[in-house]
């Protein structure tokens, strides 16, 4: 089913090699041009543009833009004991994870009685969007909001589509998982629109507007405050509108339609690898699947595997065709050394290692989203419970760019600390280094405290 690609007994460059593998299209340029006006719109008219977009884009125009306490409630008592047993587990794990990314604050003393301080500052307000098309993610939720919570940040609002057969209010169980986490800022927002949203921030469009704002402490005419930054996967246009308000506000990543990467040779389970580049199948029509192996016999018997598998599943046919489609294949390679160059050029956002000796392959890795190690780390461990963050660099950007983690919530600040002896020692470098650039204040500006 998966296409072929025999790269066996060929040398070529990791561009050669990037040119060469199956990858999603992801046109963020013609999106650009797409969004734009969506992007003024709601820059101009606040919530009513919200409502006209919503109408147009989601077949709905919500009556409570924010979401009102009530229905979050409402949400978390009707919510399946199961799935909040799970979304329990979820939240505790990635709590545990996110804190041992947390940087530590530290001074250096460069010179005697100059001293660095490096601290690490939270931004105050984040806006965080989950996505609500083809899927509903409750784990997305999960992955926002406590890597900001564990960065400290003080204000979370989240953005998910209104859903037109509940009534203009997003999919009960994100509201849910945010109950769960405590956050109670939530808009009725989907696509570019949110992103703008946050972004510019959005006034009141009538009364409903303001007494929702109100009640939850708002005051004026302010529906959302903008934040300072937005995080979030999304589809196409969400991703356009994140470079389009990028230095208005900061983003975490464009992230595109998912994509896994298998990197197995003869002794992996071709029942594990077929069910787990199917996993990711299951997303979109567009996700990318790819198995990268060094043995043709493990190739044949995945095809084999998802062949018979594929007819039985709930989305066979979206399945069917992200497997199919140009964004998927099998890459044949000489052995291992290969297999490892090939994925560090295909930068997967999750890439498996099912190999012999797979911790040893793993660390040969340098380009990658996330990395699962072994037969038992399948990708979906980590889209839910790993302790893990599942927003993830998509399209290669791997090789430049990381998966959301505290980090995208902190700023790193220098607190610079010298007394006189300390400076008075360094005068005559700095004037030196001043002049040498003529910039004669610098030195002046030294040199006139010991004068």
């Amino acid at each position: 089913m998966l296409k072929r690609i025999d790269l066996r007994g060929q040398t070529l460059s990791p561009v050669q090699l990037a040119a060469t593998l199956p990858r999603a299209a992801l046109d963020v340029e013609s999106a650009l041009e797409q969004i734009r006006p969506v992007l003024a719109d709601v820059r101009e008219r606040g919530a009513a543009a919200l409502r006209d977009l919503g109408g147009r884009f989601d077949g709905v125009r919500p009556e409570h833009l924010r979401v009102p306490a009530e229905a979050l409630a409402d949400a978390l008592d009707r919510l399946n004991p199961e799935v909040r047993a799970a979304l329990e587990i979820a939240i505790a794990h990635n709590r545990a994870g996110h804190a041992a990314q947390l940087p530590r604050e530290r001074s250096t003393e460069i010179t005697g009685g100059g001293v660095v301080h490096q601290r690490w500052v939270p931004v105050r307000r984040v806006g965080l969007y989950v996505p609500g098309g083809l899927a509903v993610y409750p784990s997305s939720v999960v992955m926002n909001v406590v890597a900001a919570q564990v960065a400290g940040v003080e204000q979370l609002a989240v953005a998910s589509p209104p859903q037109r057969e509940l009534g203009g209010l997003p999919h009960p169980v994100i509201l849910a998982a945010c109950a769960l986490l405590g956050v109670a800022e939530i808009y009725a927002v989907g696509g570019a629109q949110a992103v703008a949203m946050f972004a510019y921030g959005a006034h009141v469009e009538n009364e409903t507007d303001r007494a929702d704002a109100a009640a939850a402490g708002g005051t004026g005419d302010v529906l959302c405050e903008p934040v300072d930054v937005v995080t979030g996967p999304g589809n196409v246009y969400v991703a356009a509108a994140k470079r389009a308000v990028m230095g208005t506000v900061g983003i975490d990543a464009e992230a595109g339609t998912t994509e896994i990467a298998v990197l197995a040779d003869a002794t992996a389970d071709p029942v594990h690898v077929a069910v787990d580049l199917m996993s990711q199948a299951e997303h979109d029509p567009a996700a990318a699947s790819v198995l990268i192996t060094d043995s043709a016999e493990l190739a044949d018997a995945v095809d084999a595997e998802i062949a018979a598998r594929v007819p039985t599943t709930k989305h066979a046919e979206r399945m069917r065709t992200a497997l199919t489609g140009p964004q998927s294949g099998t890459v044949l390679v000489t052995d291992l050394n290969q297999a490892v160059a090939v994925a560090d050029a295909y930068g997967a956002e999750h890439l498996e290692v099912q190999t012999a000796d797979a911790a040893a392959v793993a660390d040969r890795i340098r380009n990658a989203g996330a990395i699962f190690v072994g037969p038992y780390s399948p990708v979906p461990l980590g889209d839910y419970l790993a302790g893990s963050n599942h927003v993830l660099p998509t399209g290669g950007t791997a090789r430049f760019a990381s998966g959301l983690n505290v980090t995208a919530f902190i700023r790193s600040v220098q607190v610079i600390e010298y007394d006189e002896a300390a400076l008075k020692s360094l005068a005559d470098p700095l004037r030196a280094l001043a002049t040498s650039e003529d910039l004669p204040a610098h030195a002046e500006a030294v040199d006139a405290r010991f004068q």
